[in-house]
């Protein structure tokens, strides 16, 4: 294990910073895993769930985007940046639908900094990334991912810190009941099922890893969460078709563990637009928020 402490954050590098052509083939059998993954099949004769499980015209859920061409450690591989691979955490995630995604195929991604927010110095650093995902053969857009990076305690300048920004950022919730409440159960073995996706991390398998970490037991993988919910406001927003699906973004705000319940709050805002909060059953913890999901709610088409 390398513990070296990184240099400091070299922001001119870290806003520069781009990761070209990461190819990625994929079979049927990733996408239903990935289905599997984020709990659908709990009730095997769901026909929505099936239409997303069952290879006969297999569709493909939207979320399964945030997987293609992973980028892995970036931060870790890129030690010249002087981020902290440590202690870095996934504050927020979004993806936009330009297209249906293939039942099988291969991609490429590119990933690039799009901008950084420096808190100031011994605060948070900001780093948001755009991940681009388009079909190999034809170079076709498939869906663009964004993703907040929380570089913790890593800001390095002494100037007052800018308006916070991000598009999570402005969301807030009507102050009146929510038009819909959705409940999704989380399977004990969700994090074992998740990670054949893609995410590896010991903390989400091992106890010992996550004892270390401060936790009682293996936390779920946020990009699950984030998953899991995304289906949900399909099913209840677009009748669970994916065509309906336009573009999804939300916050991480407090780790879930499988086993738990989660209840999404949402609200309809304007045609097609709904903001939404997640909290775990009992709890109310709130674990997604500042959630956005743009829909279709009545025509078969894809964001341009």
């Amino acid at each position: 294990m390398d513990n070296r402490k990184p240099a400091a954050a070299d922001l001119a590098l870290i806003r520069s910073f781009h990761q070209e052509r990461i190819e990625h083939t994929y079979t049927r059998k990733d996408a239903i895993l990935y289905a599997l993954g984020v709990g659908l099949g709990a009730d095997p004769t769901d026909a929505i769930d099936l239409a997303y499980l069952y290879e006969e015209g297999l569709r493909v859920l939207p979320g399964f985007g945030g997987v293609l061409a992973y980028p892995g450690m970036w931060i870790k591989d890129q030690p010249q940046l002087g981020m902290d691979w440590k202690t870095v955490l996934n504050g927020e995630q979004g993806i936009t639908l330009h297209r249906p995604i293939p039942p099988e195929g291969e991609v490429t991604g590119t990933l690039r900094v799009d901008r950084v927010v420096d808190k100031g110095r011994g605060k948070d650093l900001l780093v948001y990334t755009v991940r681009e995902i388009r079909d190999r053969p034809t170079g076709e857009l498939i869906c663009t991912i964004t993703n907040t990076v929380v570089c913790r305690k890593q800001g390095v300048q002494d100037a007052p810190p800018p308006a916070a920004g991000g598009a999570a950022a402005a969301t807030v919730v009507p102050q009146r009941p929510p038009d819909h409440v959705y409940s999704q159960p989380i399977l004990p073995q969700a994090g074992l099922l998740y990670r054949l996706s893609g995410d590896l991390n010991a903390l989400h398998v091992d106890p010992k890893v996550a004892a270390a970490a401060g936790f009682p037991r293996p936390i779920l993988q946020g990009a699950a969460t984030w998953g899991m919910v995304a289906y949900g406001l399909m099913k209840v927003l677009c009748r669970g078709r994916d065509a309906g699906f336009r573009s999804y973004s939300a916050r991480f705000t407090a780790p879930v563990y499988p086993g738990e319940v989660l209840n999404t709050d949402i609200w309809v805002v304007a045609p097609g637009e709904a903001v939404f909060r997640t909290s775990t059953g009992d709890a109310r913890r709130v674990v997604l928020d500042a959630g956005r999901f743009a829909y279709s709610p009545g025509e078969e088409s894809y964001a341009q």
